[in-house]
């Protein structure tokens, strides 16, 4: 997991294990092990490692891509919950793992946004009319 990972990252980012060592203070053959899975690196230089790209420390050491459709390890703040289908009403049911990580419960209010370049988002009503009032009390301020 972990090791293949580092790996994986580490050429998405067309990197070589000198350019990881150098970025973190150790040698080639360190990162060579980590990625042989050898041995493992402390805390901290997993923690340096996860900077470096761009991704949460969790994913580094756990992302599991056979559970996630195949994809690699997403961008820090990013994530692919899987698939759902539209229901014949166009329902959809928001993957468990979403609805705790966004804090959505049974009789939350949710917008849903369209871009037809982008495709749609759904954002937590009082997050979304929240901004909507702050954007508009900005509109009425004064500019100096």
């Amino acid at each position: 997991m972990f090791k293949d990972n580092l790996v994986q990252l580490r050429k998405l980012l067309q990197m070589t294990q000198e350019d990881v060592a150098e970025k973190l203070g150790v040698t080639r053959q360190s990162v060579a092990k980590w990625e042989a899975g050898e041995t493992v690196p402390d805390l901290d230089k997993c923690k340096q490692l996860a900077d470096v790209f761009g991704v949460s420390l969790d994913d580094l050491a756990n992302y599991e891509p056979e559970e996630n459709m195949g994809f690699a390890v997403p961008p820090k703040g990013k994530h692919l919950f899987g698939l759902v289908t539209v229901g014949d009403k166009g329902q959809i049911v928001i993957p468990a793992k979403a609805r705790k990580l966004f804090d959505i419960s049974p009789g939350d209010q949710l917008v849903v946004l369209g871009d037809e370049g982008q495709g749609i988002a759904v954002v937590k009503a009082e997050s979304f009319l929240s901004l909507a009032g702050l954007v508009e009390k900005l509109k009425k301020t004064p500019k100096s």
